[in-house]
């Protein structure tokens, strides 16, 4: 079959023109279908795994999992391509106080609470929403791509991971890591449970700062004044605290003062946490509301009263304000207080920071609590040595110290929540409750003893996530050929919660026997060799996107619109180790405009008869053909380098800056000279290196827009599919430098050309006569037909009489361009043009020289400021000039006015 032969049969399958949303699902299911995503652990090809990042049940996709997901789909895909047996392994987390809240507002619009069901019959009714109407992120996942494998889809509360979080719970209990204990905890009065420090968003409020006199109202008398932006909680105070230093207070230390409410004498004491120099140097200390009153509390033994219910209402404080809501009591006492005279100063506005709950948007309630928390000092230090072992690396090095600070400083975890939906503590208290016992999976409780009500902190199985989703506790064949996983893709943002709590899991059962099995001795105990931290999206402005500032994007609007392609490599330029990106929709617009430019290009080498056959040797071959094989082998090579640390957006750049402007703008309309030329074989070899470029650009390119890339190289080769394609080996030809050097002059003469064209008012591919001397001995005198062809000039006829001349320096010497415009330029209207350029030219020369000439400017403007004015001047001097020499060529003065 001839090369032409093939494209014909291969080109039908192209449509004129690319329309994602007609293909993309139906590609995706046809991958699917064929299994390309399905692992297998049985393969004798190295193992390559990714576990993703558990979406919430209750979630959709925002443009922030978009890039985690684009990232993960990239190198997964790319692996596949090198031969490696790949799990990108998929699942969603039961996120029990999201989705216990959407189930108790579905609840509460029919006028019912889950106490009107009782537990069992409300979690069956989680379970059934769950069914039903959870999961929507998995669709969006299959709109943008994601090859994962859905055969292995996991959820948080499904029975093996269930197995998994009793089993890590008991093991931790037996080795007294875990332990129930009052503690403070960051409570949130809406859900009435203990919520995680991830779910706490702090925030700049408005509030007030009011001063208080506690002791005598009388100046002579023992007194001190504490200010307060949460008066309410004066209710429990239990002491007032100065630095040991402060000689103000020297006298008082030891002594008591009148609670000015509940009427009791609260000590004096010591301690070095005070400022002195911050407001009057007196605190007050209320350590069942505070976290550092807390810590004060408990190095002081002072009572902790708790004066406030589940629910932030005022309690078992004995006063008029018990069943107060906690803001209603702020203003009610603090106008007691000052009635009483007790309110000497106040402030408002005080702006100061206040955390909210992420979840219901309240300000939460730091509250003294019996919790249940893990011990996490031997924890926390084996997930920070792994690091500084090198077993687990993270991407950039620079985040390192970001990490350190938070494990080598970690408090223990509270991971009971007072939820219905979640994995129940695993904890039986007897009849009387004098007794408790912990069972493991299958283990039965003792008759009569009943389960601990409170469920587990959802971060505490999305820790377990890489090895419980592969089967842990048992020993699999998933765990001895994946695990350790290879990478975890996530935001820096969340680097000290769930990544923390993953290392810290992993390490602890690092030397399980189902973890060990099979697994060569010294194996890293790391739950992932590799941690790839990226930034934040950012809107095209720069500001951070979020519901509150109503600039976030959908991104299944942008597959939409634009084709989950651009979507992706939208998302893909920006994400470099570390760094934040900004997108906005001329982004996506560009993105789509690549993918175009990219299938355009290809259905011209293939209504070309492109396609695949082997690149004939290179002495076959002209400067142009060697030229872009060469570029193409440096360009695979960045791209592996980029692919290998992690820096996506260079790999997107040099596949970008190659396919658009070398391919696409310069060989490709080099090869259509010669496709056109007369010479024996010349033609062909051009198809040959037209196939070979794009069958390895598009593989290139798969893992980021997979999509496109798999219809083209489908009809460029056609074989089965580009997802099961080999990855491009090096080339092993020794490259050409004399034949890019002879390129890079002919690119620069051919822009000079134009360039000269434009000034001399030619249209783009309005023909002229031209006559170009010197072409021999720069070594370009064989590259005389493609100058030709691009610049848009012809062979001069006898008696050709040049009316403009042009000089290019190249690196080998000079090229005289001379060309005949007679007739060929309007002169009425390109003396029009002119005039209005030189007016505006001149315009910016005196506004820029004004300033320049301005001392006071020049000393008080930034120095990249003087020197960006300075480039100004100079351009705009420069054009005056030139525009004012081509007036004169066309028979004006100096003043645009025409000359008889």
């Amino acid at each position: 079959m001839t090369s032409a032969t093939t494209e014909s049969s291969n080109h039908a399958q192209l449509p004129k023109s690319w329309n994602p949303a007609e293909v993309e699902a139906s590609m995706y299911q046809r991958w699917v279908d064929a299994g390309y995503f399905v692992a297998d652990p049985t393969s004798a090809r190295p193992g390559y795994s990714i576990v993703l990042p558990p979406p919430n049940v209750t979630g959709s996709l925002h443009m922030g999992h978009a890039l985690d997901h684009t990232v993960m789909d990239a190198m997964t895909r790319r692996k596949r391509m090198q031969g490696y047996a790949v799990l990108w392994l998929p699942g969603m987390d039961h996120a029990g106080i999201a989705t216990q809240a959407v189930v108790e507002r579905q609840l509460a619009a029919d006028g019912k609470t889950k106490e009107d069901y009782g537990r069992e019959l409300f979690v069956r009714k989680v379970w059934d929403w769950k069914r039903e109407s959870g999961g929507t992120i998995g669709w969006q996942m299959r709109a943008i791509g994601d090859g994962v494998d859905w055969s292995r889809d996991r959820f948080t509360m499904d029975e093996g991971l269930s197995r998994a979080v009793q089993t890590v719970f008991k093991r931790l209990f037996d080795d007294g890591l875990i332990y129930r204990a009052e503690r403070l905890v960051n409570w949130s009065p809406q859900l009435r449970t203990a919520i995680s420090d991830i779910e706490v968003k702090h925030a700049e409020v408005e509030g007030e700062l009011v001063s208080l006199r506690y002791g005598s109202l009388a100046d002579d008398e023992p007194h001190v004044i504490v200010a307060t932006t949460r008066v309410e909680t004066m209710l429990g105070d239990t002491a007032v605290a100065v630095h040991p230093d402060d000689e103000r207070y020297r006298d008082l230390v030891g002594s008591t003062l009148y609670h000015p409410i509940t009427g009791r004498q609260i000590p004096v004491i010591a301690d070095d946490y005070v400022d002195p120099e911050f407001g009057s140097g007196a605190v007050k200390i209320t350590p069942a509301h505070d976290p550092n009153d807390f810590e004060i509390g408990q190095r002081h033994r002072l009572p902790m009263p708790t004066i406030m219910d589940e629910c932030g209402r005022i309690e078992g404080t004995g006063t008029e304000f018990d069943g107060m809501d906690r803001f209603e009591a702020r203003v009610r006492v603090r106008e007691r207080l000052a009635a009483e005279g007790r309110v000497v100063a106040e402030k408002r506005p005080y702006l100061h920071s206040v955390g909210h709950s992420e979840r219901s948007g309240e300000p939460i309630e730091p509250r003294l609590s019996l919790q249940w928390f893990v011990k996490v000092d031997s924890l926390a230090k084996a997930a920070g040595d792994a690091v500084r072992n090198g077993h687990t690396v993270i991407h950039p090095a620079s985040l390192e110290p970001r990490w350190y600070g938070w494990v080598d400083n970690m408090h223990d975890w509270c991971i009971s929540r007072q939820l219905w939906w979640g994995h129940r503590i695993p904890i039986w208290y007897s009849p009387d409750g004098a007794d408790l016992v912990c069972l493991g999976p299958g283990e039965e409780p003792p008759q009569g003893w009943i389960q601990d009500p409170d469920v587990l902190d959802t971060w505490f199985s999305s820790g377990l996530w890489p090895f419980s989703t592969l089967g842990w506790p048992d020993a699999t064949p998933d765990l001895a050929k994946f695990y350790p996983t290879s990478v975890l893709v996530t935001g820096y943002d969340i680097l000290f919660f769930w990544v923390a709590r993953m290392m810290m899991f992993g390490t602890y059962v690092d030397r399980d026997p189902a973890i060990t099995a099979g697994k060569p001795a010294g194996e890293p105990p790391v739950p992932f060799r590799d941690v790839f931290l990226h930034g934040l999206i950012r809107d095209q402005f720069g500001k951070k996107m979020s519901k509150s500032r109503g600039n976030g994007i959908d991104p299944l609007d942008w597959v939409e619109l634009y084709g989950a392609d651009a979507l992706r490599f939208t998302l893909a330029r920006g994400a470099q180790p570390g760094g934040d990106l900004s997108i906005g929709e001329a982004h996506a617009s560009a993105s789509r405009a690549f993918v175009t430019k990219l299938f355009n290009a290809t259905r011209f080498a293939l209504l070309n008869g492109a396609g695949p056959a082997p690149v004939p040797a290179r002495a076959q071959l002209t400067d142009a053909d060697r030229w872009i094989l060469d570029r193409l082998e440096q360009v695979r090579a960045e791209v592996d380098t980029a692919f290998d640390t992690y820096e996506f957006g260079k790999a997107c750049a040099s596949l970008y800056h190659f396919a658009w402007d070398e391919l696409c703008d310069w060989y490709l309309e080099l090869a259509k000279a010669q496709l056109a030329a007369a010479e024996p074989g010349r033609a062909e070899n051009t198809r040959a290196v037209l196939g070979e470029v794009l069958d390895v650009l598009l593989r290139l390119l798969h893992p980021v827009i997979p999509f496109v890339t798999e219809a083209l190289w489908q009809a460029l080769t056609g074989g089965e599919s580009v997802v099961i394609a080999a990855w491009p080996e090096p080339s092993g030809v020794a490259a050409d430098p004399a034949a890019s050097t002879r390129i890079a002059d002919l690119r620069k003469l051919i822009t000079e050309i134009r360039r000269f064209r434009s000034d001399q008012g030619l249209k783009d591919r309005q023909k002229v006569a031209a006559r170009l001397v010197g072409m021999e001995e720069v070594a370009l005198g064989g590259q005389l037909p493609q100058v030709r062809a691009l610049a848009a000039l012809t062979e001069p006829a006898p008696g050709f009489v040049p009316t403009a001349a042009l000089e290019v320096r190249l690196g080998a010497g000079t090229v005289t361009v001379e060309v005949d415009t007679s007739g060929a330029v309007d002169l009425v209207a390109e003396r029009n043009r002119l005039g209005k350029d030189l007016a505006a030219a001149r315009k910016e020369l005196a506004g820029t020289s004004g300033k320049l000439d301005n001392a006071a400017f020049v000393a008080k403007a930034p120095a990249d400021v003087v020197e960006k004015m300075r480039g100004r001047r100079q351009f705009a001097a420069e054009e005056v000039a030139r525009i004012t020499a081509r007036l004169a060529e066309l028979g004006h003065d100096e003043a645009g006015s025409e000359r008889a």
